[in-house]
């Protein structure tokens, strides 16, 4: 199988035009071979766009998954992307797996929420969705903020999970995500993880692009620039390549232990500046 990730630039609103552009990355994604392509986190209607979440969010049933469904069965190429989600009074940021047969395979409710702009455009999802196989590859997909916590990719490798889809909008300034964290999920669960971020501003908001696409020993098998759009695509025979003797163990030799001396003592409170 091969995989490709979409570095893009913000929609910003411009809902139209990003589904112009989606389409023309899908079939250059396909004519390359891939039979997957990953886009960003919030990709409709936009990531920093609190005034449209609740007005353009729309439901799975909705023109926005109608169309996207239409384009990879056409492209016989799947998508992955990240959307605000209405049902009914309730708004989720969102990210769907549509397969190359143009069905949805995937959908899931981002449930680590990062900072005020989303905690107060969102509700938080409640549960992990299922590891489904695509193309061969047992897919897992979590959103963003999600793959800096472990247990949720642990979760998610425990199912099965040998490729775990990130759509991301990570903002410049946390570049310690794709450097150290993404590769730690790749080589701590023996998976490969696809970390697909926007690149650019929206509403003085500037992303950190440096999207990967992470295999089981942690070393990148392609990864993008700070600045520019890229369209990455990865035969994921290279991650089957990875020896044995450099993949990880944790999850087998794994012992958990308790403690003898009571309880840790409370850690005080530490946030990051919230990126609105």
């Amino acid at each position: 199988m091969k995989l490709a990730l979409w570095q893009c630039r913000p929609t910003d609103g411009r809902v139209e035009e990003a589904l112009v552009a989606l389409e023309a990355r899908v079939e250059a994604a396909a004519a390359a071979g891939a039979g997957l392509l990953v886009v960003p986190e919030l990709y409709l209607p936009g990531y920093n766009r609190p005034d449209l979440h609740a007005s353009a969010a729309q439901p799975l049933d909705g023109a926005w998954i109608t169309r996207v469904r239409d384009l990879a069965r056409r492209a016989e190429c799947g998508v992955c992307l990240g959307w605000a989600e209405r049902d009914g009074d309730e708004l989720y940021n969102a990210a769907t797996l549509v397969g190359p047969d143009g069905t949805v395979r995937i959908h899931y409710r981002k449930v680590q929420l990062f900072g005020g702009m989303e905690a107060r455009s969102f509700r938080r999802g409640t549960r992990l969705a299922p590891v489904v196989e695509v193309a061969g590859r047992h897919v897992g997909l979590l959103v963003c903020y999600d793959i800096e916590f472990p247990g949720h990719a642990a979760s998610l490798a425990a199912a099965g999970a040998d490729l775990i889809l990130v759509p991301t909008a990570n903002p410049a300034g946390y570049e310690h995500v794709q450097r150290t964290l993404v590769p730690a999920r790749a080589y701590e669960n023996d998976a490969v993880v696809a970390y697909a971020n926007l690149v650019g501003t929206e509403r003085e908001l500037t992303f950190g692009g440096l999207s990967l696409v992470a295999g089981p020993d942690g070393l990148p098998l392609a990864a993008a620039g700070a600045r520019g759009e890229a369209l990455l695509v990865v035969d994921l025979d290279a991650a089957d390549a990875v020896p044995d003797e450099v993949r990880s163990e944790l999850a087998r030799e794994y012992r958990p232990v308790g403690r003898d001396d009571g309880p840790a003592a409370p850690r005080p409170p530490r946030r990051r500046p919230d990126p609105d």
